[in-house]
């Protein structure tokens, strides 16, 4: 189902696609690609909105730094110094955090209407970003795929192809809240991660691969999340060709449980710590299947250069359950 939104100041009008199957309804807008919300049902059979969002457009132009539930590119996460080299040349972003780059920069994907094609059980959003948007070299070509399984598993499918070489990492920014409202701090998290990238202040990665045991980073047995994560974890499993279960987040008030798989290296938690009003600080949890922060600057990290003739291709899948 499609239904208009919401209009830009500019004109353009934002529009709202439902997807429903296996007893799951999402709505996913044009703009920015964002996932407004997310509606599983409990251990009780009660069904509850479990992901961030704003009732109308006007929330999401006047809050837009969370990122709630958007695509983000073309590169997800920081770049340091809003710059890096590739091929013997360096190129310089358009700084957004700081000195350094975040998400794409100020105008990311995530501020961007896309064009939206309905498939079958799911949506497909396309756009190009011209060589030099906000920096980056290369036109580059997204679609992204939204799509609900006969389980009701949200699945999303990234491609992308260039006529430049260029860096890409793309990713969903959801914040998840299995109970519906209130704090997720009392969630559950279960991840198989190993090692995470150490970060200064500025959330830079040092370059470092730290093991987590013995930390407050080791969730390879489930425990509660808590608060203070902004922190990317290097996943066990690498790069897959398909997507691999590496995370399950659970709420023992409800009972709804929340698996994630990827074919992603890495994984960005975020407790939302710093989310401002209308929520409460760790309203939400964000599990952003990725590549590593600043991987421009770390040739020792999984890279992110996709070259013309190539087709950059990711797929995370988000699972709903009880118990």
């Amino acid at each position: 189902m499609n239904e208009l939104f919401g209009t830009l100041p500019n004109g353009t009008a934002v529009h709202r696609w439902t997807l429903r199957r296996a007893g799951v309804r999402v709505r996913i807008l044009s703009y920015g690609g964002i996932v407004q919300d997310v509606e599983v049902p409990d251990r009780d059979g009660r069904t509850g909105n479990v992901v961030l969002g704003f009732s109308d457009l006007d929330g999401y132009l006047a809050h837009p730094e969370p990122f709630l539930g958007a695509l983000i590119g073309r590169y997800a996460n920081r770049i340091a110094g809003a710059r890096f080299p590739l091929d013997g040349v360096t190129h310089a972003l358009k700084p957004n955090d700081g000195p350094n780059s975040l998400h794409g920069g100020a105008r990311g994907f995530d501020k961007r209407v896309w064009t939206a094609v309905p498939v079958e059980h799911g949506l497909r959003l396309t756009l190009a970003a011209e060589d030099g948007e906000e920096g980056f070299p290369g036109r580059l070509e997204v679609s992204v795929t939204y799509t609900l399984d006969e389980r009701g598993a949200l699945g999303i499918v990234y491609e992308a192809v260039t006529d430049a070489p260029t860096h890409v990492n793309l990713t969903n920014h959801s914040y998840w809240n299995l109970a519906g409202s209130g704090s997720a701090s009392g969630h559950e998290l279960r991840l198989a991660a190993s090692r995470y990238t150490p970060s200064d202040a500025e959330l830079i990665p040092t370059g470092e691969l730290a093991d987590v045991s013995g930390t407050r980073f080791d969730f390879r047995e489930a425990r509660k999340t808590g608060t203070g994560y902004d922190d990317n974890f290097a996943l066990d499993k690498g790069v897959t060709a398909t997507p691999v279960e590496v995370a399950e987040l659970h709420d023992p008030a409800t009972g709804r449980v929340l698996t994630v798989a990827t074919t992603e290296p890495g994984m960005q938690l975020y407790t939302a710590d710093h989310i401002g009003e209308p929520f409460v600080p760790g309203a939400g949890i964000a599990l952003e299947t990725q590549h590593f922060p600043d991987s421009p600057n770390w040739p020792e990290f999984p890279s992110t250069v996709l070259r013309p003739g190539e087709v950059f291709r990711s797929e995370t899948v988000y699972g709903f359950s009880v118990r």
